[in-house]
């Protein structure tokens, strides 16, 4: 990655793998795609859009699967409602729904089988084209002075090789995200990493940190994916991907700054949601005299 020129490290693409079932959602999620759901006023898929669009990613692909066309509409311009609005003078409501399409150049890739997020995310080859990609997983809402995949991006330009996000996660955590092993911190921020383990549970863990769904990969990834096996499920772990891109180059962690919310569960839904609505602007003051009318002040 060193001899590489300025022009063949930029990052202007993204992948958002978005083909689950869901099924921690239903029955919400029995005839919508979970990333369709809303949090306050936007469907949760489109706060990972915004946060690729806001890091200049201007080229975005969502692996889909059947079943999930509306992800598609959303991101698609809808000239009657346009024109809807325009005739009603809604003009405010017009800009809102125009920008949604001009967030990004989308592509749309179908995942014919769920085999994994590694797999989801070696859908996306041909899109990536040999350049460096970033990866979004849409569970998770992300609310930082500096959009979370912006700082994976700029680290990544500085280190010239693979970044994932890492937070501090407890026992729990363990059990549900991949936890790396540091051999080296080179800031308070950027680690090195040597080696990590999907959801290892506490008594294997390396450490408390965990990855958190951000990635930007060198075009080697691809390769890597390829390499790794299936796990007992059948599926190719983008964990386990990095592991076999670690025999060949290095790869580091960013521990991010803000506050991040998984909302891939839906307890994690319900924070995300309150979080977010005690911020809006129209909605924030409301919302805290609803929480402090039902909880009697407390």
């Amino acid at each position: 990655m060193g001899g590489q020129g300025s022009e063949e490290m930029r990052v202007r693409k993204a992948i958002i793998p978005s083909a689950g079932f869901g099924t921690r959602f239903l029955p919400a999620t029995k005839a919508q795609p979970k990333e369709m759901i809303a949090v306050i006023d936007k469907p949760l898929i489109q706060y990972t859009v915004e946060e690729a669009a806001a890091a200049g990613l201007n080229q975005i692909a969502i692996i889909t699967s059947r079943g999930k066309a509306s992800i598609e509409d959303h991101f698609d311009r809808a000239p009657e409602l346009e024109a809807f609005l325009r005739e009603k003078g809604k003009l405010d409501l017009l800009e809102q729904v125009r920008r949604i399409s001009e967030l990004a150049k989308f592509s749309f890739i179908r995942q014919p089988e769920m085999l994994g997020l590694g797999h989801a995310i070696l859908m996306g080859e041909e899109f990536a084209a040999g350049e460096p990609v970033a990866a979004l997983t849409p569970d998770d809402i992300y609310d930082c002075p500096v959009p979370c995949i912006k700082q994976l991006v700029e680290a990544f330009l500085e280190l010239r090789a693979t970044v994932v996000v890492l937070g501090r996660v407890d026992e729990e955590g363990t059990r549900k995200y991949g936890i790396v092993k540091v051999k080296k911190q080179l800031s308070e921020r950027v680690f090195e990493i040597s080696d990590m383990l999907e959801k290892p549970g506490p008594e294997r863990a390396f450490s408390d940190l965990g990855i958190l769904g951000r990635y930007v990969f060198t075009p080697q990834i691809f390769a890597a994916i390829r390499r790794t096996p299936a796990d007992s499920r059948g599926e190719i772990q983008i964990t386990d991907a990095i592991r076999t891109l670690l025999d060949s180059q290095p790869v580091y962690g960013y521990l991010f700054e803000g506050k991040r919310y998984d909302c891939g569960n839906k307890l994690g839904f319900l924070e995300g949601t309150v979080a977010l609505a005690l911020k809006h602007p129209e909605f924030g003051r409301p919302v805290r005299e609803i929480i402090l009318s039902l909880t009697g002040g407390e």
